[in-house]
């Protein structure tokens, strides 16, 4: 095995540095018991403990992780729904037009894609709210699903599917007793990467935002223009905090699993 060179070893050393020393300072600052963010003032648990009552700030969250939830479930429903016809019907009259509509969210920028969505509900008279939010963080997130379910499909084994129908199994039974198990870690996959898209999203929501659909990115963004708050560094470290043990937890259970499919010696 060969080894790293210095040079080597100091770029991975900056890279990792750059990217994860100012998640670090935010976590470390969330225990600041200072109200001044930049400034020191020993440790302390009070802004976790305010951060608590903090009613508007948990509202966001809460719509947050609702919106995220429906968008990305109806999402990952069409988006598989697209990916198998784009994969196992051929060539339809209009598969490319309807490829180019399923793909176009993937290299539209995100402020014209929330405009384009603002216009068309002001056009059709829908008041802007819970709804419009989520649906135009379904249409943003639909094409990542697609991508990703049929990368898995173009993979698959069609000779499963035959044995199937062979054996006097309808196209639908086939689907959902062979095809949808072995395709099912795809769907997983692109559900979490469609909630972590729609969770994160500030600059849709902002378009298709109205009364009472505040989302917590909305809501960091307008605090932080007045001024960052303690607040804001508790409910980041949060939300890292939930990423991580999540990360952790698929890890273990990837290991266990690979562990209970090996033969004992």
């Amino acid at each position: 095995m060969r080894k790293l060179s210095s040079f080597n070893l100091a770029a991975i050393v900056l890279g990792i540095a750059f990217l994860y020393l100012p998640i670090v300072i935010l976590v470390i600052f969330s225990f600041n018991a200072s109200r001044l963010v930049a400034v020191w003032g020993g440790w302390s648990t009070r802004w976790y403990v305010e951060l608590a009552g903090d009613g508007p700030l948990l509202e966001a969250a809460f719509v947050s992780l609702r919106i995220a939830l429906f968008a990305a479930t109806v999402a990952t429903v069409l988006g598989t729904f697209a990916a198998v016809s784009l994969t196992r019907y051929g060539r339809f009259r209009g598969r490319l037009l309807f490829a180019a509509m399923v793909y176009a969210p993937l290299v539209m920028p995100e402020v014209i894609t929330g405009l384009s969505m603002l216009l068309l509900f002001v056009t059709i008279s829908i008041d802007r709210g819970f709804w419009t939010v989520v649906i135009a963080h379904t249409t943003m997130a639909m094409c990542f699903v697609a991508v990703i379910v049929q990368a898995r499909l173009v993979d698959f084994d069609a000779s499963l599917e035959e044995a199937a129908m062979d054996l006097g199994a309808s196209p639908t039974r086939t689907f959902l007793a062979v095809t949808l198990p072995l395709i099912l870690p795809a769907i997983a996959a692109a559900w979490m990467l469609a909630f972590a898209l729609s969770l994160d999203d500030l600059v849709i929501a902002s378009f298709t935002t109205g009364p009472g659909a505040t989302t917590l990115p909305i809501r960091i963004y307008s605090e932080v223009r007045l001024g960052v708050k303690p607040e804001m560094n508790a409910v980041c470290s949060i939300m890292i905090a939930v990423v991580g043990i999540a990360v952790v937890a698929a890890s273990l259970l990837n290991k266990l699993s690979a562990a209970r499919g090996t033969p004992a010696r």
